[in-house]
C-alpha cells in the first residue's frame, strides 16, 4: 500500500466543506450522509398535476441522485441509441437551474468504447452512470466507476480526469464517492480484486490504496458508498467489502474490522447512531448488523452487538430516526426496530419493490418504490401511513434516491427529473 504523507483531521474538514446554506444537497442521502433533511415545508402528497413546479427530460439512463449546489443541480447519465447495455457510451454531466429545471449545460465526460466485455454484464437494475456525484461547495466530482472519475468547475469545466482505478466490474457500477479533508475516498470492489482508495481531489492523483482481499469467498464484487463519522475523537471512515465491513483512519490504515460471513454486491450505506453503525451484508441472503465502532483489530466476536435477518434490504439504506430504525426490504416489507437493541417494533407489507433510500423530513419519513410510487409515513412504535403519491399515470421506474432544495423534493425517473412543491 502507497500512503499520502499529509494526514488530514478528516471529520473537521469535512463539516467546514458542507457548511454551506441549508439549500445545498451535497451528495448521497444529503448534507449529513445518512438521509436526514434539515428542511420544512416540504410537500406531502403529489400526482403528475399536483404540487409538480416542473419537469425536464433527462436523456440517456442513469441511477445517480441529484445533488444542489448554489441553485444548481448536477447529476449524470449514460447516452447511447443502443440502451443501457450497448459498450458505446457518452458518459456525461448535467446541470440544470433549480429556478425553472432548464438545464445549463450538458457535458461528455468519458467516452466508453468496446474496449471490455465486462459492459455486457450489466444488470437491469442498474445504469452506466449510477454513483451520485458529491461536491466540496467548489467543484463537482463525479465518478463512473471504472471509466473513470473527475472534477469539474460548477460551469462545467474539467478540471482533471482519470482511469487509473482499475478492477474489474461486476453488474456495472454503482458505489458512490466521499469527501475526506482533500480526498476523494472511492470504495474499488470487483469481482478481481477489492480495494479502498484515495485521489487528491486538487488533481486526481491516487494518494492510497488498501487491499481488502477476500479471495477465500466464490463471488467478490460489491457496490458501497463509505460512511465518515468520529468515535471517540477519532475520524473513521466505514467502508463495506465483500464478507467484511473495515474501518480506516484517513491515511488508510485500518483500525478494525467485522465479519459477515460471504455476503456480497453490497449496496446500502451504512448510518451511524446510538454509538452504533448499522450495515447491509448484501447477497444471496440479506443481514443487517449494528456494532459498536469502538474496538481495534478483528471485532466479529467482541462488538457485534445484533444481527437481523427478518426482511433486511439487500438494495435500500438504513434510516435512524429518533430511538428507532427503519428499514424497507427490496420486496417491500418494511420494518422498525428498536435502534439500540435491534428488537421489531412492527413490519409493514407495502407492496411493491425497492431501491432508494429512504428520507428523514418534516417530521415524516418517505419512501420511493421502483414503479414511481411514493409513500409517506410517520415515524414512531407503530406505522401510520399518511400519503401514496405517484407522478405519472403510467408505472415508471424510479431507482435513484431523494434530493431536497428548500421546501421542495427533487426525484429522478427513468426519463425524467421533478422539482415537487407545494403550490402556493
Amino acid at each position: 500500500m502507497t500512503r499520502s504523507l499529509l494526514v488530514v483531521s478528516a471529520f473537521t474538514l469535512l463539516v467546514l466543506s458542507h457548511s454551506s446554506a441549508d439549500a445545498d444537497w451535497p451528495e448521497f442521502r444529503g448534507p449529513d450522509q445518512q438521509g436526514h433533511a434539515p428542511n420544512i415545508g416540504l410537500p406531502v402528497e403529489w400526482n403528475a398535476d399536483k404540487n409538480v413546479e416542473w419537469k425536464t427530460a433527462i436523456p440517456g439512463l442513469g441511477w445517480s441522485s441529484p445533488i444542489v449546489l448554489d441553485g444548481r443541480i448536477y447529476l449524470t447519465t449514460a447516452v447511447s441509441d443502443a440502451g443501457f447495455r450497448d459498450p458505446n457510451q457518452s458518459l456525461r454531466a448535467l446541470c440544470l437551474d433549480a429556478k425553472d429545471g432548464v438545464v445549463l449545460w450538458d457535458i461528455e465526460v468519458f467516452k466508453q468504447s468496446s474496449e471490455g466485455a465486462s459492459v455486457d454484464r450489466i444488470h437491469t437494475k442498474n445504469s452506466q452512470a449510477s454513483p451520485t456525484p458529491i461536491t466540496d461547495g467548489q467543484h463537482i466530482f463525479v465518478h463512473f466507476g471504472t471509466r473513470g472519475t473527475a472534477c469539474l468547475t460548477p460551469d462545467g469545466d474539467v478540471v482533471w480526469k482519470t482511469r487509473e482505478l482499475k478492477y474489474q466490474p461486476v453488474h456495472g457500477n454503482g458505489g458512490s464517492p466521499i469527501l475526506v479533508g482533500n480526498q476523494l475516498i472511492i470504495a474499488c470492489d470487483g469481482g478481481d480484486v477489492e480495494y479502498l482508495a484515495a485521489l487528491n481531489k486538487s488533481t486526481g492523483q491516487i494518494l492510497w490504496k488498501q487491499d481488502r482481499t477476500a479471495d477465500h469467498l466464490k463471488k467478490k464484487f460489491s457496490f458501497t458508498t463509505p460512511l465518515l463519522i468520529e468515535v471517540n475523537g477519532q475520524s473513521q471512515i466505514i467502508s463495506q467489502g465483500t464478507g467484511a465491513v473495515y474501518a480506516y483512519r484517513p491515511d488508510g490504515s485500518v483500525i478494525w474490522k467485522a465479519d459477515y460471513g460471504d455476503g456480497y454486491s453490497i449496496i446500502p450505506r451504512p448510518v451511524y447512531a446510538h454509538g452504533l453503525v448499522y450495515v447491509g451484508s448484501g447477497y444471496d441472503r440479506a443481514k443487517l448488523l449494528a456494532i459498536d465502532p469502538t474496538g481495534e483489530g478483528d471485532v466479529t466476536e467482541t462488538h457485534v452487538k445484533w444481527i437481523m435477518t427478518k426482511g433486511a434490504p439487500h438494495t435500500p439504506s438504513p434510516l435512524v430516526v429518533g430511538d428507532e430504525l427503519y428499514v424497507v426490504s427490496d420486496k417491500g416489507i418494511l420494518t422498525c426496530l428498536d435502534a439500540v437493541s435491534g428488537e421489531e417494533i412492527w413490519q409493514e407489507r407495502l407492496g411493491g419493490n425497492f431501491s432508494a433510500s429512504p428520507l428523514s423530513a418534516n417530521g415524516l419519513i418517505y419512501l420511493q418504490s421502483e414503479n414511481g410510487e411514493s409513500i409517506v409515513f410517520r415515524p414512531g412504535r407503530t406505522y401510520q401511513e399518511v400519503a401514496r403519491n405517484r407522478l405519472e399515470n403510467d408505472d415508471v421506474r424510479t431507482f435513484a434516491s431523494y434530493a431536497v432544495i428548500d421546501s421542495s423534493f427533487l426525484i429522478r425517473s427513468e426519463t425524467s427529473l421533478f422539482r415537487i412543491t407545494v403550490a402556493r
